[in-house]
């Protein structure tokens, strides 16, 4: 008996899990059927703070009908009732081992979720669905003039049903879309956004069935898609962002190694007001053999109001309908003047709403029409929230008295440092990475091929309204191909800030750009398109104009700037046929300085 106290294990076995002692895991074995209640138990019955679980190797099902539910507000996703597999929102201390296993999902459900979390670990593991919230189909004939497109529709795998004219997908627990909404093209060999591939929103005027078993879709589009091309659909804008396979609020200390997600019914990995993040070794692909094209249904990782140190290492990013990655802040619109410390606050954007933008205790930018830059620094004392779009921010000393609506706020203490190395990101719409930290950033050693801009800043106060300036950013050893290859014009580095036109639009934005010792092999000119920058280095770099591809626009320059101070172009070197090397304005051309460029016209 006295060992047996001594040892103080006590173990429940059920046919498919183990329950020890709370410094011992919790081992999990697959079943069949559905896993979701057996995932519910074990958390609503582990009453320490720290939960370990580890899972045998295997496939594990998850179904929405007996997860944990509640309203959640999610940046960059639509907010509401949510049904959640992992629910984790009550430990403070988390390890989860998958061993291989792969959790495969069903219909509207979002796989974890975490908040107030002190430390996170999460290793080797997959996930997936059994049906895609996409509709996918070839194209086999368009008819531009009398405007319809016909389309085979991909069955094996998908789900989708006519209805009185209407294509409804994905056909799943009574859930539809009811239009095609967000589509795009893809290159069926290749899996990519085909060669000057446009966003199309679908809004097809009847959908008809034809004898072949085809498609015709009737509706006249500014861009129609290659014949032969697939085409993929998400669904309509308010609704096709569910809720991202991981999302952190409020969390610390997070480490993801060896995370795979094959799909995911919004982003994969979204962190918010969460600080010190490594995320290694870790993909979000296509599983090999599918007849898929879409991975996430948006971005591959994002981090909203983040800080302290974020790593991206060793991962792999493809086939997202969203960035690769997007680090920002957020602005928020002062609505009104209350008094000498307090001021009404909007968030703007319809994804923004619910979004905790500040806490007592952070400091705050005010940053006054029409100067974008940073000013005065508020120390905040309380936040009332009004509702999910309003709230009222009280100072501790006086505001500046020139503070008036329509002048924004950025938090100040929520901005992290931000490493990207030694990753892959290709085969996606949109660009490889978005950056709007004001902190230290190095992007190095990583292979890029991206629809839009490989590397894109843009602060802006005229549609999303994400924060801010970057001060300092480290571009090196890099390797770009095949970049920019969609219908609007882009560039590898795209630095565009976007403000309201309230904004005087030729004061400085970004500072401190350093563009050094990449390889860049494209079809097209645009390499660098800089506006508003202040000390952008573009140095030892090395240029080659393939021709792999027809050029989308052949009287683009090599580097483009505007209202730009300090920018150094320097030892590049270029093969290719661009007619021009630079273009700079006045403002840019007073403190350019060019030198030792080689193949430069």
């Amino acid at each position: 008996m006295k060992r047996f106290l001594l040892v103080t294990l006590l173990t429940v076995t059920c046919s498919y899990w183990t329950i020890a002692q709370e410094k011992n895991p919790i081992i999990i074995s697959p079943k069949q059927g559905d896993m979701t209640l057996i995932i519910r138990n074990i958390i609503e019955n582990t009453k320490t703070k720290d939960l370990h679980l580890v899972f045998k190797k295997g496939i594990y099902k998850f179904n929405p009908d007996y997860a944990f539910g509640k309203y959640l507000d999610i940046t960059n996703h639509g907010n509401g009732y949510k049904r959640i597999a992992f629910d984790l929102s009550k430990f403070r201390k988390i390890t989860i081992n998958g061993n291989g296993a792969e959790f495969i999902f069903h219909g509207q459900i979002m796989p974890f979720l975490f908040k107030n979390s002190e430390a996170v670990t999460i290793s080797n593991l997959t996930i997936d669905w059994d049906i895609p919230f996409t509709f996918l189909g070839e194209v086999i004939g368009v008819n531009e003039k009398e405007g319809w497109r016909d389309i085979r529709p991909f069955k094996k795998g998908f789900s989708w049903k006519l209805k009185k004219g209407r294509l409804q997908f994905p056909n799943v627990d009574g859930f539809n879309y009811n239009i095609l909404g967000s589509t795009l093209a893809f290159d069926a060999q290749k899996k990519r956004p085909v060669h000057g591939a446009w966003d199309i929103e679908s809004h097809p005027r009847w959908v008809e069935k034809l004898k072949n078993g085809n498609l015709r879709f009737h509706e006249f589009l500014k861009h129609y898609p290659p014949v032969g091309s697939l085409l993929s659909s998400k669904g309509d804008r308010e609704h096709d962002r569910y809720a991202p396979a991981f999302d952190f609020k409020k969390s610390s200390n997070i480490k993801l190694d060896n995370i795979t997600i094959h799909h995911a019914l919004g982003m994969g990995f979204l962190f918010e007001l969460s600080e010190n993040i490594q995320l290694i070794n870790s993909g979000i692909y296509l599983r090999e053999g599918t007849n898929r094209v879409i991975s996430t249904t948006a971005d591959a990782t994002h981090f909203a109001n983040c800080k302290g140190s974020i790593l991206i290492e060793n991962c792999r990013f493809e086939n997202m309908l969203d960035d690769g990655t997007n680090v920002h802040g957020t602005y928020v619109v002062i609505d009104k003047v209350i008094d000498n410390k307090t001021v009404r606050t909007k968030l703007v954007h319809f994804e923004q709403r619910g979004f905790e933008f500040t806490r007592p205790g952070d400091e705050m930018w005010f940053i006054k029409q029409p100067s974008p830059e940073r000013t005065e620094i508020g120390l905040v004392n309380n936040v009332k929230s009004i509702n999910e779009e309003f709230s009222e921010v009280t100072f501790n000393a006086e505001i500046p008295e020139d503070l008036k609506p329509g002048d924004i706020l950025e938090n100040k203490t929520w901005n992290p440092e931000f490493t990207m190395r030694g990753c892959t990101i290709k085969n996606h719409r949109a660009r490889n990475i978005v950056l709007k930290t004001p902190l230290k950033t190095v992007i190095e050693n990583n292979y890029f091929s991206s629809m839009m801009s490989s590397i894109f800043f843009r602060g802006e106060t005229f549609f999303w309204y994400e924060s801010g300036a970057v001060n300092d950013v480290l571009i090196q050893n890099n390797t770009f191909e095949y970049a920019a290859y969609s219908g609007a014009e882009h560039a590898i580095l795209n630095i565009t800030p976007r403000l309201g036109k309230s904004y005087d639009t030729s004061i400085t934005y970004d500072r401190n750009i350093r563009f050094i010792n990449n390889t860049i092999e494209t079809f097209g000119n645009r390499i660098v398109w800089a506006d508003r920058v202040d000390g952008l280095i573009i140095k030892d770099n090395t240029i080659i104009k393939t021709n792999n591809a027809p050029e989308l626009y052949p009287d683009a320059p090599l580097i483009d700037l505007k209202n730009c101070k300090n920018t150094i172009v320097e030892k590049n070197n270029y093969k290719g046929d661009c007619k021009i090397a630079i273009k700079a304005d006045r403002q840019s051309q007073k403190t350019l300085v060019v030198k030792k460029n080689k193949g430069f016209k």
